[in-house]
């Protein structure tokens, strides 16, 4: 009669084991993917440009400002009316941010950047909300500092229903090495072998 409580409680930890280990090979798949391909272009004059403009005129916004217009984002997601997800989705960040995800050929599921406050400022699809600054894709990554990063936990997308992880980088200044926003780029795991 012991062998089966000892034979299930070897059984849960294989299995909890087997887990870690598939969930940490997952993170350093993101960790290897994130230095061979997503490092190499965050640094985009494009994304750089359009971080530093929209710092320059959020650097006065209140948290109040901040929660009105994260409410404006959330009730458009839901409204056929759409004026400030539409003028975010048409400036030249979020068309660059396109390319990428399609160039990736499904591996990206989504990418967004992040200005000084957490707020978005370019993205491949429209996000659930507009202020990402109590998240840890923000928390972790620019407030960490140029050489950190963060990689979520699996998560099935709402609308897409594809089991993803997100990779999340500071984007910092070429000049001054300073960071001045971050990026999240959603991770297909199912495509994460084929790379």
């Amino acid at each position: 009669m012991r062998f089966w409580p000892s034979l299930f409680a070897w059984a849960l930890a294989m299995a909890l084991a087997f887990g870690s280990a598939v969930a940490a090979d997952g993170a350093t798949a993101i960790a290897r993917l994130a230095e061979t391909d997503v490092k190499h272009w965050i640094g985009h004059p494009t994304i750089v440009d359009a971080i530093r403009a929209q710092n320059d005129r959020h650097r006065h916004v209140l948290p109040d400002e901040i929660a009105a217009l994260d409410r404006i984002w959330r009730s458009e997601t839901v409204s056929v009316s759409k004026p400030m997800i539409q003028a975010l989705m048409a400036n030249a960040l979020s068309s660059l941010l396109m390319q990428k995800k399609l160039a990736s050929k499904g591996l990206y599921t989504e990418i967004f950047a992040m200005d000084a406050h957490g707020l978005n400022v370019g993205q491949s699809d429209p996000t659930s909300d507009y202020w990402q600054g109590d998240e840890d894709k923000w928390r972790k990554t620019f407030l960490a500092g140029p050489n950190s990063m963060h990689i979520g936990d699996a998560e099935r997308d709402k609308s897409t229903r594809v089991l993803q992880r997100q990779l999340s980088l500071p984007v910092a200044d070429p000049v001054s090495g300073k960071v001045i926003g971050a990026i999240t780029v959603g991770i297909d795991v199912s495509r994460l072998s084929a790379q």
